[in-house]
Parts: structure tokens; sequence; C-alpha cells
């Protein structure tokens, strides 16, 4: 078997084809946005491996379709993969973009093959559209190499780099020739060695798309253990961790961080009366209710049951009083409705203050919890500090 463009064309297609097998039955929950994006690059791939098949198999076509259909083959192909990459980043998926620039490849390389035949320019056009679909694959991927857990990102992003790189370098090459092929299955050593390269692309993307899919995978992995399902805070391990980064950053700062520690008085009651689907439904408007109240640089979290802890950053304790009582003050005036009732919720909730120059978060936790427990004798709906 000779080492042409034809061979290394079945060759291609063959490696493509195996790819999108591996892309499409290596998925399972379809409703998945990045699987659908997975899939859909394994489509782009069947299309790609269609078009090597057809320059295989040149020899048996004219010359026409072999133009035609592997150029609508290949074209469809890259702007599908423009879609499933902005599917698995859940980016804005540029539809639009990708139509544009598939239709105006196709229009000008049919002018350039048949109502004005020339090669060269035929070729500067295709690689034109070809290196704006990259670059519209790069703006997508743009900043992932900046991140230790998108690697991936950065293997595809210097995958389209080197597309690039290969269209001028076969624009150039053809340029610079005497005597230019004028054809892509006419033997010659740029035409060889352009094949060979380009059948590396799908194998490098398809490797960087399965990676990134395996970054997302493990990213929301992280997120559920830290997340609470129910209320969409973060939960007890959230809650340490970000206590350290607060920590570091008061130490850094030489500032203190405000705790406070929030609990819904008579919760018992409301699952007792309407059961806990609705005291859910409470817990999820009451969340609402602190949320409004935090500045951004402000967290809430889950601690268990009806409790929630709010760590305030660079604040004195004037400032966490007037936060505490904010809160208070607006779970008092909703009016939470429970199965077709309107139903006063209040919150006892106990503050204290956490020093630059503390091991850790737990003693500031402990003050607050013992805050608590003072408001909670006071008569509920009320706030208090620890005074240590």
């Amino acid at each position: 078997m000779h080492l042409n463009v034809e061979t290394l064309a079945l060759i291609n297609g063959g490696q493509a084809l195996v790819l999108a097998l591996m892309l499409w039955f290596g998925t399972r929950d379809g409703s998945n946005l990045a699987v659908k994006g997975l899939r859909l690059r394994a489509t782009a791939l069947l299309l790609e491996a269609g078009a090597d098949f057809v320059l295989a198999f040149d020899f048996k076509l004219s010359p026409l379709a072999v133009l035609l259909v592997g150029n609508t083959l290949n074209l469809s192909a890259q702007a599908l993969t423009i879609v499933a990459l902005r599917m698995v980043l859940d980016r804005n998926l540029r539809w639009r973009e990708a139509l544009v620039l598939g239709v105006a490849a196709w229009l000008g390389v049919t002018y350039f093959s048949i109502v004005h035949p020339d090669y060269l320019m035929r070729v500067l056009w295709g690689s034109c559209i070809l290196t704006c679909n990259a670059l519209l694959n790069i703006t997508a991927l743009w900043g992932g190499c900046r991140k230790r857990d998108t690697r991936a990102q950065c293997l595809l992003l210097w995958t389209y780099v080197l597309a690039i790189a290969l269209m001028v370098w076969r624009n150039v090459s053809l340029w610079m020739l005497s005597a230019p092929p004028q054809g892509i299955g006419v033997p010659s050593t740029v035409n060889t060695i352009y094949v060979l390269l380009l059948g590396l692309q799908p194998l490098l993307a398809s490797v960087g798309f399965l990676l990134l899919y395996n970054e997302i995978l493990q990213r929301d992995l992280h997120d559920l253990a830290r997340i609470d399902p129910l209320t969409g805070v973060i939960n007890r391990l959230g809650l340490l961790e970000a206590s350290e980064v607060l920590l570091a950053r008061a130490r850094a700062r030489r500032e203190s961080i405000g705790v406070l520690l929030i609990d819904a008085d008579h919760f018992k009651s409301i699952n007792d009366r309407f059961g806990h689907d609705d005291g859910d439904r409470v817990l999820l408007e009451l969340v609402a209710n602190i949320r409004r109240m935090l500045r951004t640089s402000d967290l809430v979290g889950r601690v268990g049951g009806e409790e929630f802890l709010v760590l305030s950053p660079s604040v004195k304790e004037a400032d966490l009083l007037a936060l505490a009582e904010r809160i208070r003050i607006a779970v008092e005036r909703t009016q939470f409705h429970i199965a077709g009732q309107s139903y006063a919720l209040t919150v006892s909730i106990g503050a204290a203050i956490a020093t630059a120059d503390e091991p850790d978060m737990m003693g500031a936790r402990r003050r607050a919890d013992a805050a608590l427990y003072d408001a909670k004798r006071a008569g509920r709906n009320c706030v208090k500090i620890s005074a240590a």
C-alpha cells in the first residue's frame, strides 16, 4: 500500500469513524447538555469520515462530485463541532455564525471551482473560513489554560491553534511552488503532508473532548459533595473549606470575620402540621430571604435541619449586628404560604466575631452557638452576640 493521499484519507476516515462510535456509545445520559455536545461531536466525526472516504475513492467519482460532496460533509462537520464544543462548555452555541461560515465557505469553494476555476484561490478561501471556525473554538476555550482543573481546554485550544498553523503552511507552500497541484488528490509532497497532519486533528480534538467531559464530571462531583441538595447553599464541608479560605485572607489583611448562626423558631411545628414537603418549601423561602440581605462577599451555608451559618468577612461588631437585624426583620415581615395559608416565621440569631489571630473558625462557631442559645432563652425572634 503506497502512502498517497487516497491511502491517508482512507486511514483518516477509519480513524474518524472509530472515534465517532467511541464518543457516541461511551456516553449514556443523553439528557445532559455535555453528553449532547459529545454526541454532536460524534455526528461531526461521522461527516468527517464520509468526506475522507469520498477522497479515498475519488478515482470512482467525478472530480465535481468529490469536490462538492466532500466539502459539504467537511464544512457541515466544522459547523457542528463549533456548536458541540460550546454545548460541552455550556457557552452560547453560536449556531448562526457557524451556519453563515459554512454557507460562505461552500459558495466560495463552488465559485472558484465551477464559475471561475482557480485552485489556489479555492484553497485560500476555504482556509480562511476554516481559520474563522478555529478562532470561534479558541474564543470558547480562551482562559482555560490558566486554571488547574481545565487542562483539557488547553489541549483543545492548542489543537485549533495548530490547525490554523497548518492552514497557513499549506497556503504558503502552494503559492511558493512554480507548478502547484490542482487538486487535493494530485500526488505531491504538500498534499501528502497536509492530509497526514489533518488526520491528527480529529484524534486530538476527540481526546480533548473526552478529557473536557471528564473534568466537567469531576467538578460536578466536587460541587455535589459541597452543596446542600435542597436549598442550593453550601453544606458543612463547603462551609469548612470556605472558612479556611476566608480566615487565611483575614490573616493576610488583619481583618475580622463575622459569624451568624440562624435558626428558624418552632420549625418542628411546621413539619408536624403541614408535612416535610411544605417544610422544605419554607426553608427555600427562608434561604432566599437571607441571601437578599447579604453582600456578594458574604457566604451562607446550611449547618443542618433549619439551621444556617453566615460568614461575613471584613466587618465590625456593629456591622454584624446590623446585618443580623436586617435578616431577622426580613424573615419576620415575610408571609410564608403553606398549603394555601399564610404563615409567619421568625428566626433567632447568634453572632460572633472571629479575629485574624484565631487558629480556626471553630471558636467563633462555638461562641455564635452559645449566643444563639441565649437568643432562644430570651424568647426567640431576636439577635444575641457573644460577649467573648
